[in-house]
């Protein structure tokens, strides 16, 4: 086992090339730092410095173990921080920004037990429509959708699967469709234009189908408003069945799946944060969420299919 004292002291030696600077620095006496690098060569069994001139400089072993050294010294501080932070009170300002399909229900819920748990914390919970760009957006983020990289550190929580839902009503008025080719004769809701360019679903056993979709009359911009509007008759759209499933627990009745073989990817769940160390309220907070995640989330994957244009 070697000691830390020894250690720092040879380090130190290595960087300076003299017995007086390094005692200076560490400020100890220079017999002692002597007698410290010594006890580290009698325990290594051979030599580590040779004086030359004014200098001390390495010996073939002392250039090898130099690196072994500094390693060991740098976990022994990187295991001090680490209890250290452990004895931490988590408290402080924390800013956590949300996609807007989780800014109620599951992940409010989470926030305000996590700030219920710890009083010392302060929280901002923001809603955002984009994902993050860069590294400058340094506030912890939980996104839906596929994110481009942004010099963030990028953490999958799972999948949400996605499906076609309307209102009964609706259903009963204009008839439910069979086949993906019917849905361009029905109404469509769109959120924040995410079917203008087209949809594909995907089967088990017939592959893709790619479809072009009417212009939507009524376009919205955040997940709740895009589920009242369907569930209202408006007409067809795209709803995550989680969220299809919270809302049916509240309102029995509202929604009706729709082609329940055919079905869009999954949309990954990413959470962002920042790389490097992070303080222990950050990681704490961290933890949180990922133990917090649904279990229905987990057990999805993207859908892998054969492809069919149409």
């Amino acid at each position: 086992m070697y000691d830390l004292d020894e250690l720092a002291a040879f380090a130190s030696v290595m960087a300076s090339g003299s017995l007086t600077a390094s005692a200076r620095q560490l400020g100890v006496a220079k017999s002692t730092l002597s007698r410290r690098i010594s006890q580290l060569e009698e325990r290594l069994g051979q030599p580590l410095l040779r004086r030359q001139a004014n200098r001390l400089l390495p010996t073939e072993a002392g250039t090898l173990f130099l690196a072994y050294s500094q390693q060991i010294l740098r976990l022994a501080e990187q295991s001090q921080r680490a209890l250290e932070d452990l004895r931490a009170e988590v408290s402080g300002e924390l800013t956590v920004q949300v996609h807007n399909a989780f800014a109620r229900g599951w992940f409010s819920q989470q926030m305000e037990n996590f700030v219920a748990d710890h009083p010392g914390v302060r929280l901002d919970l923001q809603t955002r429509l984009t994902p993050p760009t860069g590294p400058e957006d340094e506030a912890l983020c939980v996104w839906l959708g596929t994110v481009d990289e942004c010099g963030l550190r990028q953490e999958t929580l799972g999948h949400m699967r996605r499906g076609l839902y309307a209102h009964p009503d609706y259903l009963r008025r204009h008839g439910a469709p069979r086949h993906p080719r019917d849905l361009a004769e029905h109404a469509w809701v769109d959120l924040l234009g995410t079917s203008e360019h087209g949809v594909t679903l995907h089967h088990a056993r017939e592959g893709e189908w790619d479809l072009t979709l009417p212009p939507s009359r009524l376009r919205v911009d955040q997940y709740v408003l895009h589920i009242d509007a369907i569930a209202r008759g408006g007409g067809l759209g795209l709803l995550p069945h989680w969220m299809a499933e919270k809302r049916l627990q509240h309102h029995p009745g509202s929604l009706t799946p729709c082609l329940e073989e055919w079905a869009p990817s999954s949309l990954p769940i990413t959470l962002l944060y920042p790389f490097g160390r992070l303080p222990r309220k950050t990681v704490t907070l961290l933890e949180r969420i990922r133990q917090a995640v649904p279990d229905s989330w987990r057990l999805h994957a993207p859908t892998p299919s054969l492809r069919f244009s149409r």
